[in-house]
């Protein structure tokens, strides 16, 4: 075990403190949690119609039944904690359609509800087994934010995928702090699992780039909280830490994986990433082109009879953008598709629209589609650039423009901030419970669907919940 002295890592030691004694008493914060929870799980049940995703749902072992186990939404699985949280991570991830973070680190915060829900269940059916009292939906609410606030602070100036790395190691790093607090565990225990977590390092981002984008970007946040749940499960039952984790001199973290810089909180730990959370409402498609979904939706009538005759497609675009999803050539699966530019703009162009059908093969085979994406243009604003990085704006801008052959050209449609941002909640929030609507309807009956929605429309009567009573609603 760990003796917690001023030698333990700072970082180590700030989390813990917060996760254990951090006060989330900003009901705005609160109130756009529960949003975030209903956001994603209505994420993971429009999942549940794609058998690419379901193949990977359900015990290690088929038709293991775990007794008070964690239920997985949607479903009728009651597994162990662990599997429960990879199984919750996978469906909300799998269509790229939750909530999202953006700084020197990109991610998706609400992914950590994985480990946080089967977590939550477990505790909750364990206390009533046991003749103590359940876990309500605000203390779930409550870790949301706080697993939203490390992971969010984390990304604000360290870069992991500078180094390579992915950032569902930090989606590993928040799971693991909440979770082990959920289940009781100390702040030495607490450090302990976030030790394991940190010396576990992160997978690589190879498999969200060409040449081998493919589907394991959709289910490595689920195992990343997951491992979590474990490390956390683990610590509580005695297993020790690694004060040192971080700085040890040529073994630590920052030695070996993070070029020798020292890794900071940003700022200090409270409500911040949850008040300025990115919601996905429009488009299921990597976030930094949202705004230029947007805009080629827009420009859907003014060019979809004119396709044969167009020069060139001009996207203008942030730095961040052409890093990670500026793609020419082939493009192999809906993995690959979703995280593509052009891709998806020449969907918005084609269509009007963007679902998560249309990167399917029967719509990626259509001509069309590369025939456009041969005529685009990626260009860097250097504004753009600088107003995503800038904390009071933190926009996700994009510009398209369409030439035709004669010479004549379409407006050029700027949005500087998708409707999923903060700028644009009075907008989007409506449009988010449209989106759950839609979603629950995919997977539950109407009767069952009306619970749910109702449920999710009334903030205090889901703050008072019971967790289990919760998790109940959602068993198919």
């Amino acid at each position: 075990m760990i003796t917690l002295t001023t030698d333990t890592d700072h970082l180590l030691n700030e989390i813990a403190e917060y996760v254990l004694n951090g006060k989330i008493d900003n009901d705005g914060a609160i109130e756009t949690a529960s949003h975030v929870l209903m956001d994603t799980l209505g994420c993971g049940f429009l999942a549940l119609r794609y058998p690419a995703c379901t193949k990977h749902l359900g015990p290690i072992v088929p038709g293991t039944v775990v007794p008070n186990g964690s239920r997985v939404p949607g479903t009728q699985f009651e597994l162990d904690p662990v599997q429960a949280a990879f199984n919750i991570g996978t469906m909300v991830r799998w269509l790229d359609y939750n909530d999202t973070w953006l700084a020197a680190e990109w991610g998706h915060p609400s992914d950590n509800l994985g480990g946080i829900l089967a977590v939550a269940d477990y505790v909750s059916r364990k206390n009533i087994a046991d003749g103590r009292a359940p876990l309500t939906m605000e203390e779930v609410l409550i870790s949301m934010v706080k697993a939203h606030e490390i992971q969010g602070i984390l990304a604000l100036e360290n870069s992991l995928n500078r180094h390579g790395l992915d950032h569902v190691l930090y989606v590993k790093v928040a799971t693991t702090a909440v979770v082990t607090q959920m289940l009781g565990g100390t702040r030495e225990e607490i450090i302990n699992a976030l030790s394991n977590a940190w010396i576990d390092n992160s997978s690589l981002r190879t498999y969200r780039h060409f040449p081998n984008a493919g589907s394991r970007k959709s289910w490595a946040a689920g195992d990343a909280t997951s491992r979590g749940v474990r490390l956390a499960l683990m610590a509580v039952h005695g297993e020790m830490g690694y004060k040192t984790a971080l700085s040890a001199k040529g073994w630590g973290f920052e030695d070996v994986l993070f070029g020798g810089k020292k890794l900071v909180l940003g700022q200090p730990l409270g409500s911040y990433v949850m008040e300025n959370i990115l919601f996905k409402i429009s488009y299921p498609a990597e976030f930094h082109a949202q705004t230029a979904a947007e805009c080629a939706v827009k420009l859907h009538n003014e060019t979809a009879g004119r396709i044969d005759k167009i020069d060139k497609i001009v996207i203008t675009t942030h730095e961040s953008a052409i890093r990670i999803i500026d793609k020419t050539g082939p493009l192999y699966n809906p993995a690959d598709r979703d995280h593509c530019l052009q891709y998806i703009t020449a969907i918005g162009l084609l269509f009007g629209d963007i679902t998560a059908d249309h990167y399917e093969e029967k719509t990626a085979q259509n001509p069309r589609v590369d025939q456009l994406r041969d005529k685009m243009e990626v260009v860097e604003s250097e504004q753009y650039s600088i107003d995503y990085l800038d904390s009071e704006k933190r926009s996700i801008a994009n510009a398209v423009q369409v030439f035709f052959q004669d010479g004549t050209s379409s407006e050029k449609v700027v949005r500087e901030y998708p409707l999923g941002h903060r700028f644009r909640r009075k907008e989007g929030i409506p449009k988010l419970m449209t989106k759950l609507k839609a979603n629950l309807q995919t997977r539950f009956p109407e009767k069952q669907t009306a619970e749910i929605y109702a449920i999710c429309q009334d903030l205090p009567y889901l703050k008072n919940m019971y967790v289990h009573d919760f998790m109940n609603k959602l068993v198919i």
